[in-house]
């Protein structure tokens, strides 16, 4: 037992590490966004209708975030006032592709290839977009925009103080709002690479039968 809850906190802290960098990237994208754009901007381009939910996967298919970094980005646009639409949008379409993937793309796989995935990642986060936008509508255009950001930059003017503002936001503000899930998700990882066994996923695992090669795989 003792072995198993070593194991857990090693593959935590390993998770975490692999994660760190492009976490701190993302947080640092987040702060500094905190600080251009106005939650005003935000609402009228993604408060509300499916123009919205394009807006933001087309937003999405060219940054160069991946799907660690794209979580403090997506919860900085949500708190300014982007719907739920929009921000699924943004986060299914941002991980897949960017500007840097698309050119390596090319140079190894060619453009047919470099055509499809930003289009693919387009696509599907048009879909996952206008799917929450049925489910799970919210009239008013999203989270409320917190009065807070605009009261700080009406006190403190300049630089200074805009910097200020961008790393307190993007490295403290943010990573308290969604520490918690964050660690919740680190948790799951942990336990699934402490307990599932390595060969589990392979031809000659349990389920090797069923997710090697073909379409049924893909969709399992």
């Amino acid at each position: 037992m003792i072995e198993v809850l070593l194991n857990i906190l090693k593959d935590f802290w390993w998770v975490l590490a692999e994660m760190s960098p492009y976490l701190l990237f993302g947080f640092f994208v987040a702060g500094l966004l905190s600080v251009t754009v106005s939650p005003e901007l935000v609402e009228r381009h993604l408060g509300g209708r499916f123009s919205s939910v394009i807006k933001a996967a087309l937003f999405g298919v060219p940054l160069p975030l991946c799907s660690c970094g794209v979580i403090p980005v997506a919860a900085t646009l949500r708190r300014h006032g982007a719907s739920r639409a929009a921000t699924t949008a943004f986060l299914i379409s941002t991980p897949q592709t960017g500007v840097d993937s698309i050119f390596v793309t090319f140079s190894l796989l060619g453009g047919v290839m470099a055509i499809f995935r930003p289009v693919t990642a387009l696509l599907s986060g048009l879909i996952g977009g206008g799917l929450v936008m049925i489910l799970e509508p919210d009239g008013q255009g999203g989270k409320q925009a917190e009065d807070q950001p605009r009261q700080e930059a009406s006190s403190q003017g300049g630089g200074r103080g805009r910097l200020r503002r961008m790393f307190s936001y993007g490295f403290s503000d943010l990573p308290m709002d969604i520490g918690r899930a964050l660690v919740a998700g680190l948790a799951i990882a942990a336990l699934i690479a402490a307990l599932v066994p390595e060969d589990f996923f392979t031809p000659s695992g349990p389920l090797g039968g069923l997710l090697h090669g073909g379409l049924f795989a893909m969709l399992i």
